[in-house]
């Protein structure tokens, strides 16, 4: 037997986000916003709970600590960071060249917009071992993939056959993508830079990475 459709009013409130789901938004979008100007460090909870409009100790119903905090913003960038990375990573009918250089400018653009974050996750991981062990895992992630990726291209008789192996040929360019978009970020944006660092490092993967006549 068929359900009675349900009233517009009806689904809207289903897709309205909950009142915990808000409040977290906010405690994240208030320390993104004071890490533009200052370190983690320097941010106090009572900050981080007053932005979200809660009291302090309302604070940790939602996160441990402020680092937890930096976590949940850190995750949801790399998520996006590796989203735009599968353009070479699962390349198919694009260039070489051009699948490499879309990933790199989408990388940079994502580390241009949420610099203060990416930054102060560096920074933390050090002193955090949670913080640590998350980005060691984002680092092993995207090692991994780009260890596979070279790997298919080899066997596709597109790429230079090792040694070096893919995975620590990988680690070796994924660790100086991260480098190049730190020191990218510590510098006032310009587009003219920011060509020239992609187009420094799209060279240098095409040469390492691919054969001659492969790059496209």
């Amino acid at each position: 037997m068929a359900m009675p459709p349900r009233s517009s009013s009806t689904r809207a409130r289903r897709r309205a986000p909950r009142k915990g789901d808000v409040t977290e938004q906010a405690i994240l979008d208030t320390a993104e916003r004071l890490l533009a100007d200052r370190s983690l460090a320097s941010i106090g909870i009572d900050e981080l709970a007053a932005g979200a409009g809660i009291s302090r100790p309302s604070f940790y119903f939602y996160f441990e600590s402020r680092e937890a905090v930096l976590r949940a913003l850190a995750e949801r960038i790399t998520d996006e960071l590796y989203r735009t990375s599968e353009v070479w990573l699962r390349r198919s009918d694009e260039s070489p060249a051009d699948a490499v250089r879309r990933t790199i400018e989408a990388n940079l653009a994502l580390w241009r917009q949420y610099g203060a974050v990416m930054r102060a996750t560096v920074n933390t991981r050090d002193t955090d071992a949670e913080l640590r062990r998350f980005w060691d895992a984002v680092a092993r992630r995207f090692v991994e993939a780009t260890a596979a990726q070279i790997e298919r291209e080899r066997a596709a008789g597109l790429a230079r056959p090792g040694p070096p192996a893919a995975l620590p040929l990988a680690s070796v360019l994924v660790g100086m993508n991260e480098r190049a978009f730190h020191e990218a970020t510590l510098h006032r944006p310009s587009a003219a830079a920011d060509r020239e660092l992609v187009d420094t490092l799209t060279h240098v993967w095409l040469v390492t990475v691919y054969l001659l006549d492969a790059r496209g």
